[in-house]
């Protein structure tokens, strides 16, 4: 399937009512990011706004569902359940509310968040720009940012003021929240609940986590004054983060009030904010489940001297696996010539390939 349409496919399953049906994208059909307003005239409020009003901000929003999937699938590449894209699977995942349901929907908030935010600081909307509102002059102390990396011998002391051109997670944050929450807020089912807030984990994650970059200036390097700003962390350290929520993700019931959720057991901790939630335990994802959207392991690559996920033992379920030699060719023996040319030879190795029976 192009992915593109993937893409599109993924963020339509995430803004389709619980209730509603499911649009078909068919394997063919190459759609651009307007494809989500198309599917959805019945819309009301501000995703509808932003269907109607703002194409450039719907493009981000694409890029941000992109940017998610490949965090996702960098972070489940050697586990059973791997991210797939393929959408026989990714859909019936979807439509369950597990550890790995809430990841997505976490990842693809946190996406969102990104991609707006660093539209803003590119310039590349007009609604918003870079953030400037952070302002003022402050003397070094406890809290202030880590200029260990500068240099200079004035790197412990001295002055820096706000400056440079932040980044605007704030409009991020409220452009995913718009978009991302906007079809289930009058909804207060269980699966509702955990949604909304898996995807406000996923835009902390981005938000709560912004980093001060600084520059300095001074005569030789002196770093006498230091101009700030608040930058986003990289997105591999939100998918990280978000990773380390998922393995100690909390499994919630409804509580009696009927609008929230509590932890199923009594000495389960009660999730804050960032942490992921589940009301569904997971399939094994060992064999092919099309109720589960599992596609099995069969014919994945393990790692046979592993005792982690990647591990044969546990990747393969126990069933065993396969092992053949494949001979690859790298460049090896490479000589520096004057002036200017490298010349390697070429060199070929023998590589185990292990696969799960």
């Amino acid at each position: 399937m192009d992915m593109r349409a993937v893409l599109v496919a993924v963020c339509l399953l995430l803004i389709s009512p619980i209730t509603g049906h499911w649009w078909a994208v068919g394997s063919h059909m190459v759609m651009d990011p307007t494809l989500i307003c198309k599917k959805t005239r019945r819309l009301r409020g501000r995703l509808a706004d932003i269907c109607k009003k703002e194409s450039a901000l719907l493009k981000e929003i694409t890029k941000g569902v992109s940017l998610g999937t490949k965090e996702c699938q960098y972070q489940f590449r050697n586990r059973r359940w791997n991210c797939t894209t393929v959408r026989r699977s990714l859909r019936k995942v979807l439509l369950r509310d597990t550890r790995e349901t809430g990841f997505v929907n976490a990842i693809t908030a946190a996406g969102v968040t990104f991609a707006v935010t660093r539209a803003c600081t590119m310039g590349d909307l007009m609604e918003c720009s870079c953030d400037k509102t952070t302002k003022g002059r402050s003397r070094l102390g406890p809290f202030a940012p880590d200029h260990s990396a500068l240099g200079g011998a004035a790197a412990a002391d001295g002055d820096w003021v706000w400056g440079g051109c932040g980044d605007n997670v704030n409009f991020g944050y409220r452009k995913s929240k718009a978009f991302m929450d906007a079809p289930y807020r009058r909804r207060s089912d269980i699966k509702t609940l955990v949604k909304l807030h898996n995807n406000d984990a996923g835009r902390l994650a981005v938000k709560n986590f912004m980093r001060t970059d600084c520059k300095c200036h001074g005569l030789s390097g002196s770093c006498a004054l230091r101009t700030c700003w608040r930058k986003m962390p990289p997105f591999r350290e939100v998918g990280n983060r978000l990773k380390e929520r998922f393995d100690g993700a909390a499994k919630v019931i409804p509580s009696n009030d009927g609008h929230s959720f509590i932890p199923e057991g009594d000495t389960i901790k009660p999730p804050d904010r960032g942490d992921l939630v589940y009301s569904e335990d997971s399939p094994d994802f060992c064999k092919p489940n099309r109720k589960t959207g599992s596609l099995g392991t069969q014919g994945r690559q393990c790692n046979a001297t592993s005792p982690g996920v990647e591990g044969c033992e546990l990747l393969c379920c126990g069933r065993g696996f396969d092992t053949r030699q494949v001979r690859e060719k790298i460049n090896c023996k490479c000589r520096f010539k004057w002036c200017c040319e490298v010349t390697c030879e070429t060199c070929s190795f023998k590589k185990a390939i292990n696969t799960c029976r």
